[in-house]
């Protein structure tokens, strides 16, 4: 059972690392959704589509934040 899990990991980061990041963060709240659903009461799926859904939305908070950084960054200071 330990070499079917260490497979499944590593087959998770293979296709965690070839995605593009607007669906890594899907990919990543997946997983984390899924295992906190398998502890509570054996709802993996449930907590994948969930995780999911979370992961894909703080994944572009963070990009639009980034971008908002990155913007005020470019403009030159105001003196008043």
């Amino acid at each position: 059972m330990k070499g079917f899990a260490a497979a499944c990991v590593a087959s998770f980061l293979l296709a965690a690392s070839a995605v593009p990041p607007a669906e890594a963060g899907c990919l990543k709240g997946a997983a984390v959704g899924a295992v906190a659903g398998h502890f509570a009461h054996h709802h993996a799926v449930l907590g994948a589509i969930a995780g999911c859904a979370v992961g894909h939305h703080l994944a572009v908070k963070a990009r639009e934040q980034k971008a908002a950084q990155a913007g005020a960054a470019a403009l030159p200071p105001k003196h008043p």
